[in-house]
Protein backbone atom coordinates (compact mmCIF):
# COMPACT_ATOMS: atom_id res chain seq x y z
CA UNK A 1 0.00 0.00 0.00
CA UNK A 2 2.71 2.49 1.00
CA UNK A 3 4.82 1.75 -2.10
CA UNK A 4 1.82 2.05 -4.40
CA UNK A 5 0.80 5.35 -2.80
CA UNK A 6 4.30 6.78 -3.05
CA UNK A 7 4.78 5.82 -6.68
CA UNK A 8 1.36 6.66 -8.05
CA UNK A 9 0.16 9.62 -6.01
CA UNK A 10 3.04 11.38 -4.28
CA UNK A 11 6.41 12.72 -5.35
CA UNK A 12 9.85 13.53 -3.96
CA UNK A 13 9.56 17.33 -3.98
CA UNK A 14 6.44 19.44 -3.39
CA UNK A 15 5.70 23.00 -4.38
CA UNK A 16 4.34 24.96 -7.32
CA UNK A 17 4.54 22.90 -10.47
CA UNK A 18 6.97 24.30 -13.04
CA UNK A 19 4.07 25.06 -15.41
CA UNK A 20 2.34 27.09 -12.65
CA UNK A 21 5.29 29.23 -11.57
CA UNK A 22 3.89 32.37 -13.17
CA UNK A 23 0.21 31.62 -13.57
CA UNK A 24 -2.14 28.79 -12.49
CA UNK A 25 -2.29 25.89 -14.91
CA UNK A 26 -6.07 25.92 -14.69
CA UNK A 27 -8.90 28.23 -13.69
CA UNK A 28 -11.95 26.15 -12.75
CA UNK A 29 -15.10 28.17 -13.29
CA UNK A 30 -18.45 27.94 -11.58
CA UNK A 31 -19.85 29.04 -14.90
CA UNK A 32 -23.50 28.42 -14.01
CA UNK A 33 -25.51 27.66 -10.88
CA UNK A 34 -28.48 26.08 -12.62
CA UNK A 35 -28.93 22.48 -13.68
CA UNK A 36 -31.45 20.27 -15.45
CA UNK A 37 -30.51 17.23 -13.37
CA UNK A 38 -30.95 16.18 -9.76
CA UNK A 39 -28.04 13.79 -9.31
CA UNK A 40 -27.96 12.26 -5.80
CA UNK A 41 -24.16 12.51 -5.64
CA UNK A 42 -24.11 16.25 -6.42
CA UNK A 43 -23.33 18.57 -3.49
CA UNK A 44 -25.37 21.32 -5.12
CA UNK A 45 -28.43 19.07 -5.22
CA UNK A 46 -27.87 18.35 -1.53
CA UNK A 47 -27.32 21.93 -0.34
CA UNK A 48 -28.62 25.48 -0.65
CA UNK A 49 -25.57 26.82 -2.49
CA UNK A 50 -27.46 27.49 -5.72
CA UNK A 51 -30.00 29.58 -3.82
CA UNK A 52 -27.13 31.80 -2.64
CA UNK A 53 -26.38 32.63 -6.28
CA UNK A 54 -29.84 33.71 -7.37
CA UNK A 55 -28.35 37.12 -8.14
CA UNK A 56 -25.77 35.56 -10.48
CA UNK A 57 -26.92 32.15 -11.75
CA UNK A 58 -24.84 32.66 -14.93
CA UNK A 59 -21.34 34.10 -15.12
CA UNK A 60 -21.44 37.48 -16.84
CA UNK A 61 -19.81 37.79 -20.24
CA UNK A 62 -17.34 40.42 -19.05
CA UNK A 63 -16.27 38.26 -16.10
CA UNK A 64 -15.62 35.31 -18.37
CA UNK A 65 -13.67 37.35 -20.90
CA UNK A 66 -11.40 38.82 -18.21
CA UNK A 67 -10.55 35.27 -17.14
CA UNK A 68 -10.18 33.97 -20.70
CA UNK A 69 -7.92 36.86 -21.76
CA UNK A 70 -5.54 36.27 -18.86
CA UNK A 71 -5.55 32.49 -19.28
CA UNK A 72 -4.91 32.95 -22.99
CA UNK A 73 -1.78 34.96 -22.30
CA UNK A 74 -0.29 31.94 -20.54
CA UNK A 75 -1.97 29.15 -22.48
CA UNK A 76 -3.71 28.08 -19.27
CA UNK A 77 -6.88 26.01 -19.04
CA UNK A 78 -10.32 27.46 -18.57
CA UNK A 79 -12.34 24.57 -17.20
CA UNK A 80 -16.09 24.92 -17.50
CA UNK A 81 -17.47 23.22 -14.45
CA UNK A 82 -18.93 24.22 -11.14
CA UNK A 83 -22.45 24.53 -9.86
CA UNK A 84 -24.56 23.24 -12.73
CA UNK A 85 -24.67 22.23 -16.39
CA UNK A 86 -22.41 24.62 -18.37
CA UNK A 87 -24.33 24.16 -21.63
CA UNK A 88 -27.37 25.83 -20.02
CA UNK A 89 -25.52 29.16 -20.13
CA UNK A 90 -27.17 31.18 -22.94
CA UNK A 91 -23.74 32.15 -24.31
CA UNK A 92 -21.85 28.94 -23.52
CA UNK A 93 -20.72 28.17 -27.06
CA UNK A 94 -19.92 31.77 -27.93
CA UNK A 95 -17.78 32.22 -24.82
CA UNK A 96 -15.87 28.97 -25.30
CA UNK A 97 -15.17 30.05 -28.88
CA UNK A 98 -13.90 33.35 -27.50
CA UNK A 99 -11.59 31.63 -25.01
CA UNK A 100 -10.04 29.52 -27.76
CA UNK A 101 -9.68 32.60 -29.90
CA UNK A 102 -7.54 34.37 -27.31
CA UNK A 103 -5.26 31.37 -26.75
CA UNK A 104 -6.73 29.69 -23.68
CA UNK A 105 -7.17 25.94 -23.46
CA UNK A 106 -10.75 24.93 -22.78
CA UNK A 107 -12.07 21.92 -20.91
CA UNK A 108 -15.80 21.30 -20.64
CA UNK A 109 -17.43 18.89 -18.19
CA UNK A 110 -21.04 18.23 -19.10
CA UNK A 111 -23.97 15.89 -18.54
CA UNK A 112 -24.34 15.72 -22.32
CA UNK A 113 -28.03 16.59 -22.47
CA UNK A 114 -27.99 19.89 -24.38
CA UNK A 115 -25.99 19.18 -27.51
CA UNK A 116 -27.26 19.69 -31.04
CA UNK A 117 -25.41 19.13 -34.28
CA UNK A 118 -24.99 22.89 -34.63
CA UNK A 119 -23.47 23.64 -31.22
CA UNK A 120 -21.39 20.45 -31.35
CA UNK A 121 -19.94 21.48 -34.69
CA UNK A 122 -19.11 24.96 -33.43
CA UNK A 123 -17.26 23.62 -30.40
CA UNK A 124 -15.35 21.09 -32.47
CA UNK A 125 -14.44 23.61 -35.14
CA UNK A 126 -13.25 26.00 -32.43
CA UNK A 127 -10.93 23.25 -31.23
CA UNK A 128 -12.21 22.93 -27.67
CA UNK A 129 -9.43 20.96 -26.03
CA UNK A 130 -11.43 18.41 -24.09
CA UNK A 131 -15.08 17.52 -23.52
CA UNK A 132 -15.82 15.27 -20.57
CA UNK A 133 -19.20 13.57 -20.42
CA UNK A 134 -20.29 12.62 -16.91
CA UNK A 135 -22.02 9.32 -17.61
CA UNK A 136 -22.01 7.32 -14.34
CA UNK A 137 -23.85 4.36 -15.88
CA UNK A 138 -23.79 1.69 -18.58
CA UNK A 139 -27.54 1.10 -18.83
CA UNK A 140 -30.79 3.04 -18.67
CA UNK A 141 -31.95 1.65 -15.32
CA UNK A 142 -28.79 2.69 -13.46
CA UNK A 143 -28.68 6.02 -15.28
CA UNK A 144 -32.20 6.86 -14.15
CA UNK A 145 -31.08 6.45 -10.53
CA UNK A 146 -27.75 8.25 -10.59
CA UNK A 147 -28.60 10.93 -13.17
CA UNK A 148 -32.12 11.90 -12.21
CA UNK A 149 -33.84 14.22 -14.63
CA UNK A 150 -31.76 13.15 -17.63
CA UNK A 151 -32.38 10.69 -20.43
CA UNK A 152 -30.13 7.73 -21.24
CA UNK A 153 -31.00 7.63 -24.94
CA UNK A 154 -30.25 11.35 -25.28
CA UNK A 155 -26.84 10.87 -23.67
CA UNK A 156 -25.88 8.02 -25.99
CA UNK A 157 -27.18 9.80 -29.07
CA UNK A 158 -25.32 13.01 -28.28
CA UNK A 159 -22.02 11.29 -27.51
CA UNK A 160 -22.21 9.23 -30.70
CA UNK A 161 -23.00 12.39 -32.66
CA UNK A 162 -20.08 14.26 -31.07
CA UNK A 163 -17.60 11.48 -31.79
CA UNK A 164 -18.77 10.97 -35.36
CA UNK A 165 -18.65 14.69 -36.05
CA UNK A 166 -15.26 15.05 -34.38
CA UNK A 167 -13.81 12.32 -36.55
CA UNK A 168 -15.39 13.70 -39.70
CA UNK A 169 -14.05 17.19 -39.04
CA UNK A 170 -10.69 15.78 -37.89
CA UNK A 171 -10.99 18.08 -34.89
CA UNK A 172 -8.28 18.14 -32.23
CA UNK A 173 -10.90 17.90 -29.48
CA UNK A 174 -10.46 15.04 -27.04
CA UNK A 175 -13.66 13.33 -25.88
CA UNK A 176 -13.73 11.42 -22.62
CA UNK A 177 -16.32 9.99 -20.25
CA UNK A 178 -16.27 9.65 -16.49
CA UNK A 179 -18.06 7.68 -13.83
CA UNK A 180 -18.23 8.13 -10.08
CA UNK A 181 -17.28 4.99 -8.19
CA UNK A 182 -20.27 4.83 -5.85
CA UNK A 183 -22.37 2.10 -4.30
CA UNK A 184 -25.17 0.90 -6.54
CA UNK A 185 -23.14 1.05 -9.76
CA UNK A 186 -20.68 -1.35 -11.36
CA UNK A 187 -17.79 0.94 -12.26
CA UNK A 188 -15.98 -1.81 -14.18
CA UNK A 189 -19.03 -2.46 -16.34
CA UNK A 190 -19.37 1.28 -16.96
CA UNK A 191 -15.73 1.53 -17.99
CA UNK A 192 -16.06 -1.49 -20.28
CA UNK A 193 -19.11 0.04 -21.98
CA UNK A 194 -17.62 3.49 -22.62
CA UNK A 195 -13.91 2.84 -23.20
CA UNK A 196 -14.32 1.63 -26.81
CA UNK A 197 -16.32 4.74 -27.66
CA UNK A 198 -14.35 7.60 -26.16
CA UNK A 199 -10.70 8.63 -25.97
CA UNK A 200 -10.42 7.88 -22.27
CA UNK A 201 -12.62 6.78 -19.39
CA UNK A 202 -12.02 8.22 -15.95
CA UNK A 203 -13.04 6.41 -12.78
CA UNK A 204 -13.75 9.16 -10.31
CA UNK A 205 -13.62 8.91 -6.55
CA UNK A 206 -16.88 9.61 -4.76
CA UNK A 207 -16.30 13.02 -3.15
CA UNK A 208 -18.39 14.57 -0.41
CA UNK A 209 -17.33 18.24 -0.37
CA UNK A 210 -18.32 18.00 3.28
CA UNK A 211 -21.95 17.67 2.17
CA UNK A 212 -22.57 14.21 0.73
CA UNK A 213 -22.73 10.96 2.69
CA UNK A 214 -19.23 9.37 2.66
CA UNK A 215 -20.64 5.87 3.16
CA UNK A 216 -21.89 5.90 -0.45
CA UNK A 217 -18.32 5.65 -1.76
CA UNK A 218 -17.47 2.28 -3.30
CA UNK A 219 -13.73 3.01 -3.12
CA UNK A 220 -12.73 4.93 0.04
CA UNK A 221 -9.03 4.02 -0.22
CA UNK A 222 -7.03 7.28 0.02
CA UNK A 223 -4.50 8.51 -2.51
CA UNK A 224 -2.65 10.62 0.05
CA UNK A 225 -2.36 8.96 3.50
CA UNK A 226 -4.02 11.46 5.89
CA UNK A 227 -1.59 10.78 8.73
CA UNK A 228 1.35 11.99 6.62
CA UNK A 229 -0.25 15.36 5.83
CA UNK A 230 1.19 15.36 2.31
CA UNK A 231 0.55 18.78 0.73
CA UNK A 232 -2.63 19.02 -1.32
CA UNK A 233 -1.69 19.49 -5.00
CA UNK A 234 -4.60 21.80 -5.83
CA UNK A 235 -3.11 24.92 -4.23
CA UNK A 236 0.03 24.44 -6.33
CA UNK A 237 -1.60 24.17 -9.75
CA UNK A 238 -5.11 25.66 -10.00
CA UNK A 239 -7.70 28.00 -8.57
CA UNK A 240 -11.49 28.25 -8.61
CA UNK A 241 -13.63 31.23 -9.57
CA UNK A 242 -17.35 31.67 -8.93
CA UNK A 243 -19.85 33.40 -11.20
CA UNK A 244 -19.25 36.75 -9.48
CA UNK A 245 -15.49 36.60 -10.15
CA UNK A 246 -14.54 35.68 -6.58
CA UNK A 247 -11.52 33.38 -6.27
CA UNK A 248 -11.69 30.48 -3.79
CA UNK A 249 -8.59 28.69 -2.59
CA UNK A 250 -9.61 25.30 -3.99
CA UNK A 251 -12.34 23.11 -5.42
CA UNK A 252 -13.43 21.84 -2.00
CA UNK A 253 -14.69 25.32 -1.14
CA UNK A 254 -17.74 25.17 -3.42
CA UNK A 255 -19.66 27.50 -1.10
CA UNK A 256 -17.00 30.20 -1.60
CA UNK A 257 -16.19 30.61 2.08
CA UNK A 258 -12.61 31.64 1.31
CA UNK A 259 -11.93 34.88 -0.52
CA UNK A 260 -8.57 35.15 -2.27
CA UNK A 261 -9.64 38.21 -4.24
CA UNK A 262 -11.94 39.14 -7.11
CA UNK A 263 -10.78 39.14 -10.73
CA UNK A 264 -12.65 42.41 -11.30
CA UNK A 265 -10.30 44.06 -8.80
CA UNK A 266 -7.04 42.12 -9.16
CA UNK A 267 -5.34 40.15 -11.91
CA UNK A 268 -5.34 36.35 -11.62
CA UNK A 269 -1.53 36.32 -11.58
CA UNK A 270 -1.50 38.79 -8.67
CA UNK A 271 -4.00 36.67 -6.74
CA UNK A 272 -2.02 33.50 -7.51
CA UNK A 273 1.09 35.04 -5.95
CA UNK A 274 -0.78 36.86 -3.21
CA UNK A 275 -0.61 36.43 0.56
CA UNK A 276 -3.64 34.15 0.66
CA UNK A 277 -2.26 31.41 -1.57
CA UNK A 278 1.24 31.82 -0.14
CA UNK A 279 -0.13 31.20 3.35
CA UNK A 280 -1.91 27.99 2.32
CA UNK A 281 1.16 26.72 0.48
CA UNK A 282 3.52 27.48 3.35
CA UNK A 283 1.27 25.71 5.84
CA UNK A 284 0.95 22.63 3.63
CA UNK A 285 4.66 22.47 2.83
CA UNK A 286 5.48 22.53 6.56
CA UNK A 287 2.91 19.79 7.25
CA UNK A 288 0.61 22.19 9.10
CA UNK A 289 -2.32 21.96 6.71
CA UNK A 290 -4.55 20.57 9.43
CA UNK A 291 -4.10 23.81 11.36
CA UNK A 292 -6.14 25.55 8.67
CA UNK A 293 -9.86 25.29 9.40
CA UNK A 294 -10.88 24.60 5.79
CA UNK A 295 -8.22 21.93 5.24
CA UNK A 296 -8.70 20.33 8.65
CA UNK A 297 -12.34 19.71 7.80
CA UNK A 298 -11.76 18.61 4.21
CA UNK A 299 -12.78 14.95 3.83
CA UNK A 300 -11.56 14.88 0.23
CA UNK A 301 -7.91 15.96 0.73
CA UNK A 302 -6.91 12.29 0.87
CA UNK A 303 -8.37 11.76 -2.62
CA UNK A 304 -6.11 14.31 -4.30
CA UNK A 305 -3.12 12.98 -6.23
CA UNK A 306 0.10 14.52 -7.47
CA UNK A 307 0.37 12.00 -10.29
CA UNK A 308 -3.09 10.68 -11.21
CA UNK A 309 -4.61 14.00 -12.22
CA UNK A 310 -6.21 16.05 -14.98
CA UNK A 311 -2.93 16.40 -16.84
CA UNK A 312 -2.47 12.63 -16.98
CA UNK A 313 -6.02 12.22 -18.29
CA UNK A 314 -5.39 14.85 -20.97
CA UNK A 315 -2.24 13.05 -22.12
CA UNK A 316 -3.91 9.64 -22.19
CA UNK A 317 -6.88 11.02 -24.10
CA UNK A 318 -4.60 12.72 -26.63
CA UNK A 319 -2.63 9.53 -27.19
CA UNK A 320 -5.87 7.61 -27.72
CA UNK A 321 -7.28 10.25 -30.06
CA UNK A 322 -4.18 10.11 -32.23
CA UNK A 323 -4.35 6.33 -32.36
CA UNK A 324 -7.98 6.51 -33.49
CA UNK A 325 -7.06 8.99 -36.21
CA UNK A 326 -4.27 6.76 -37.42
CA UNK A 327 -6.85 3.99 -37.80
CA UNK A 328 -9.28 6.34 -39.51
CA UNK A 329 -6.69 7.24 -42.10
CA UNK A 330 -7.13 3.81 -43.63
CA UNK A 331 -10.93 3.93 -43.54
CA UNK A 332 -13.68 6.10 -44.93
CA UNK A 333 -14.16 8.88 -42.39
CA UNK A 334 -17.91 8.34 -42.58
CA UNK A 335 -17.46 4.80 -41.26
CA UNK A 336 -17.01 6.02 -37.71
CA UNK A 337 -15.05 3.58 -35.55
CA UNK A 338 -16.97 4.58 -32.46
CA UNK A 339 -20.23 3.50 -34.05
CA UNK A 340 -18.94 0.17 -35.28
CA UNK A 341 -17.40 -0.64 -31.91
CA UNK A 342 -20.62 0.40 -30.20
CA UNK A 343 -22.56 -2.08 -32.32
CA UNK A 344 -20.10 -4.82 -31.43
CA UNK A 345 -20.61 -4.12 -27.73
CA UNK A 346 -24.39 -4.37 -27.87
Amino acid sequence: METKTKIEHTQQVYGIRPEAQEFPMMCVLSFVYVCNARCPNCPYTNSEIRADYKDRPFMNEDTFKIIADQCGEYGAWVRMSGGGEPMLHPKAVELMEYAKGVGARVGLITNGSKFTEENSRRLLEAGIDMIEFSVDAADAKTYEKVRRGLNWDTLRKNIKMMIKLRNKLKSATKIIASGVNQKGVDIEAIAKFWEPLVDNFQKRKYLTWGINDPSISADPEPYLPPERMIPCPFIFERLNIDSRGKVMVCGFDIAAVTDMGNIHEKGIKEIWHGEGFEYYRKMHLTHKGTEIELCKNCPDWKYRSWQHNYWKIVKNAEDSRREKFDRLNIQDVEGCIAESESRQNK
